[in-house]
């Protein structure tokens, strides 16, 4: 088990962790909660050994195995799935310990080695790997595409792969689901569920905690306080522990209040003396309940719109895309003939598949991309405010977020914008306080910020430019638990229309009222609440399984076909006959074709195949052959790793394992030249 008994953890002179103790079971997944800056990544780094504590004591079991999502961005021409088999650290020891034994000679060397690469899984890597890469919504045409022509975030989903693929016996994750979607995000607590290890898990997405946890940890005024049970019941229990402390607090509070009344009314007077001291005593030697000081919770509220057009807007044919990538070349459409309206008040939640052209569809609404056909017309006065996933990227790193409101201002009045809000400096600055941007924070330079503050930044330029239709990508990605709550609230109470991609369920759960669903290339209604739609990318992802599968068969069918001659079908079988060989087909048509020819061209057409039959005679007697023994090296493969899979003695391991490698090399060699014969028959036959 992890213990931590009395410690102290500081990053530079804040104190993170002060005589805290905390117990973790093996097996157990635990949440770990509190507010941003409390000290959960530090914690994480304590248990990776990149920190050490100050004071006190700390054990994590010397032989568990530990694995984690590396936060690098990833730079390197690898393909994908070979990046993500290298995070199998045991099964790369055992390939490299295989390699140095076959170099040494050493026949027990060799054996141990050969008996290590079976059991790290060497025979079903790469499915092991290309499983989590599907499963974290990768196609599959991307299996093999270099890790650098993938995106920032795909990159990072990659990460998130290598970290899976490693066996352990302690995972650590730090917001595992910033750069996935829904359909990813259910693929993963499906996984995590399964997986047998001890857990540590930091997340904002409390549905996702509530999905993949059993233990809470908070983090709260530099102490750890366990909770059994995943964050909705960490909620319930917090809230009745306060209510306690308050209520036993307020108790307290009277009973001293009553002890320092009697001391002040009878301490002068000699026949009360010994009892006014007595009751001094039992005031000092009272342990003192402290208050509940609940942090200071953050709310904002949106701006009445000045104005809410009905319909916000209107699409007719609009087809959804991007323009050509070089000129005269042809656009990418995504989605097509998209016929809707967007009323005023409208919650819509936009679900959909990675890949299916949610982002593509905001995009093009909030005039970022032109639509490719059809049109869209707008409301009189619609104001539009966008919360793109790159929108954290769009902030000036230099400038402070008094800098971003003023510079806001000067665009607003350019452009006829302005709707009633306060201007002066003043102003913005108080609007920044309600954000929670106070004292010298206004002056900060923006890229020396968290992405939570630089999210709760672009939130306030949205709420104070007053829009009617919101629009919003993926919008908690950088947010807590506090913001995520708040923004819900705002929201709920939002007059105006939204319109919300998100990965968060409570989000969607909690604002939206419809949902429009893109697939396929179209959008349609989808009929169902959350809960329908997490069955249905389960669904989806079942199917799309089973297809793999069916595909992985039907090349192994394939080869072997290929590697020995198929059984001739029965001559009665004529449906058989036309579906397995569709050369002998051709032939009877060929034959039908010959008999009307004259005598003369028949006597060359005979001549002709005569030349080809001796040709490629040698060529087919050769292929024969090479397929009789691509066959026994098959069947001895087989024997050979059944062997190997078996309890043998080290002498025996080390000749099969030497046997199974040249059977694999010289069956490597007969295909390659099996393909030489094949072609050069048929350019003969040609």
């Amino acid at each position: 088990m992890i213990t931590l008994k009395n410690l102290v953890l500081r990053r530079g002179t804040k104190v993170l962790l002060d005589g805290a103790s905390c117990t973790i079971n093996p097996g157990e997944k635990v949440g770990l909660v509190g507010r941003n800056g409390a000290g959960k990544s530090s914690l994480f780094g304590l248990l990776n050994h990149t920190l050490h504590e100050d004071k006190g004591d700390f054990y994590v079991p010397a032989q568990w195995r530990m694995a984690q999502v590396a936060q690098d961005m990833p730079e390197t021409d690898m393909p994908a799935t070979q990046f993500v088999i290298e995070g199998d650290v045991t099964l790369l020891a055992a390939q490299t310990e295989v390699a140095a034994a076959e170099d040494s000679g050493d026949g027990e060397r060799m054996a141990n080695a050969y008996m290590a690469l079976h059991d790290a899984g060497a025979h079903d890597a790469p499915a092991r790997a290309q499983a989590l890469i599907l499963g974290l919504g990768f196609r599959t045409d991307e299996l093999e595409h270099p890790v650098n022509s993938f995106s920032g975030g795909w990159r990072m989903r990659l990460q998130l792969a290598r970290a899976l693929m490693c066996p352990s016996d302690l995972l650590l994750l730090d917001e595992p689901t910033n750069h996935l979607d829904l359909d990813a995000l259910v693929w993963l607590e499906a996984w995590l569920k399964r997986y047998e290890g001890t857990m540590l898990v930091i997340s904002h997405d409390r549905e996702f905690l509530d999905a993949v946890t059993d233990v809470t940890i908070h983090i709260e005024r530099a102490q750890l306080t366990r909770y059994g049970g995943n964050y909705s019941r960490f909620e319930d229990m917090r809230a009745e522990q306060m209510a306690l402390q308050a209520t036993a607090y307020s108790k307290q509070q009277d009973k001293m209040a009553h002890l320092q009344k009697f001391i002040d009314r009878f301490k002068a007077k000699a026949s009360k003396a010994k009892q006014a001291q007595s009751r001094v005593k039992a005031l000092e030697r009272m342990e003192k309940i402290g208050p509940v000081l609940a942090d200071a919770e953050f709310t904002f509220e949106f701006s009445e719109p000045q104005n809410l057009p009905n319909p916000m807007l209107a699409m007719q044919d609009v087809s959804f895309g991007y323009p050509p990538a070089v000129e005269g070349g042809e656009p990418t459409l995504i989605v097509r003939n998209v016929s809707k309206s967007v009323l005023a008040g409208q919650r819509i939640g936009i679900l959909g598949a990675n890949g299916q052209g949610k982002s593509t569809v905001v995009k093009t609404i909030a005039r970022d991309l032109q639509a490719l056909a059809g049109t869209i017309t707008e409301g009189k006065g619609l104001n539009i405010g966008y919360f793109a996933q790159q929108e954290l990227d769009v902030l000036r790193p230099a400038d402070t977020p008094l800098e971003h409101m003023i510079r806001l201002v000067r665009e607003c009045t350019a452009e006829g914008r302005l709707s009633g809000q306060a201007t002066r400096e003043q102003d913005l600055r108080g609007f920044l306080g309600s954000f929670n941007f106070t004292g010298d924070q206004v002056k900060q330079a923006v890229g020396s910020m968290s992405g939570g503050e630089k999210a709760r930044l672009v939130l306030c330029m949205i709420v104070w430019q007053r829009p009617n239709l919101l629009l919003l990508d993926e919008p908690t990605n950088h947010l807590d638990l506090a913001t995520r709550e708040a923004l819900s609230m705002a929201l709920n109470e939002f007059e105006g229309t939204v319109m919300l991609v998100s990965h968060d369920r409570a989000l969607l759960r909690a604002v939206c009222d419809e949902f429009w669903l893109v697939s396929r290339g179209g959008i349609e209604p989808f009929d169902g609440d959350l809960d329908d739609y997490q069955r249905y990318l389960l669904d989806m992802a079942k199917q799309s399984r089973e297809a793999q599968r069916q595909e992985q068969r039907d090349q192994q069918r394939s080869s072997a076909s290929a590697a020995a001659p198929s059984p001739a079908p029965r001559a009665h079988d004529k449906a058989a006959v036309v579906a397995a060989a569709p050369a002998q087909v051709s032939q009877a048509v060929e034959l039908q074709s010959l008999t009307s020819r004259s005598p003369e061209q028949r006597r060359q057409d005979a001549l002709r195949r005569q030349q080809v039959a001796e040709k490629t005679r040698p060529l087919k007697k050769e292929l024969e052959q090479t397929e009789k023994r691509m066959a026994l090296l098959a069947l001895e493969k087989t024997k050979l790793e059944t062997a190997l899979s078996q309890p043998l003695n080290s002498s025996d391991i080390a000749d099969s394992g030497r046997r199974l490698k040249t059977v694999n090399d010289e069956n490597d060699t007969l295909e390659a030249r099996w393909l030489e014969l094949t072609e050069a028959i048929e350019a003969a036959s040609a």
